[in-house]
């Protein structure tokens, strides 16, 4: 019987070391979904997967005869799906900030975590990649004296897709100076000790900062 058919429930193919696929998982604990996760090695994809997503990729997120896989189209969905407690603000004008906050970690951070997690091309390229990477989110470090999360007060899927990168610095081999970095230091702390983040981690990724 194959993967696929021999579920009811919600299935979510995840990679247990990705981080698109961990900002997803840390949706469904915070909704408290009832989900099959299907853990898969990117190396070995299992073939019902390539008969349900094109792309043959992770995350993808199969709920009847729904299949969706981008990880911030399965978020969305997942909200409004599942609209309690709402993951993004109520206002348009807010919700659209929030949108637009995502897009810019993915264009800002998610290639250079991408690169760096893949251990691939030149050291030089890594390196600048790293750099460009600490300095980046060093730079953002003060507004969390101003909020509670990542531009708002409220939890929202922006800090879903954050906090699964901040989870990764120690992998990425990429150091906060302590002293610039203290409201963030506090956030990181906040976001890992959430009941939701905690459930979300598999294995592999407990060992990333172990």
């Amino acid at each position: 019987m194959s993967v696929v058919t021999k579920r009811s429930l919600m299935t979510f193919f995840s990679d247990p070391r990705d981080h698109y696929s961990h900002r997803v998982r840390m949706v469904l604990a915070e909704k408290g979904v009832a989900v099959d996760i299907v853990e898969v090695d990117p190396s070995n994809m299992p073939e019902d997967l390539a008969t349900i997503n094109p792309y043959n990729s992770v995350p993808t997120l199969l709920d009847r005869e729904l299949v969706l896989y981008e990880s911030t189209v399965i978020m969305e969905y997942l909200d409004e799906r599942f609209p309690h407690p709402p993951l993004l603000p109520v206002y348009p004008v807010a919700r659209a900030q929030s949108r637009l906050f995502i897009h810019r970690i993915e264009k800002d951070w998610s290639g250079r975590v991408d690169l760096l997690m893949a251990g691939k091309g030149r050291e030089t390229v890594r390196d600048k990649a790293r750099n460009e990477l600490r300095e980046s989110i060093v730079s953002i470090a003060p507004i969390f004296d101003e909020v509670l999360f990542f531009m708002n007060d409220e939890f929202t899927l922006v800090d879903c897709c954050v906090a699964p990168i901040l989870w990764r610095l120690n992998v990425l081999d990429i150091k906060l100076p302590e002293r610039s970095t203290r409201p963030m230091q506090k956030y990181m702390q906040k976001m890992f000790e959430r009941d939701s983040f905690r459930a979300s981690l598999t294995e592999s990724e407990l060992e990333m900062r172990e």
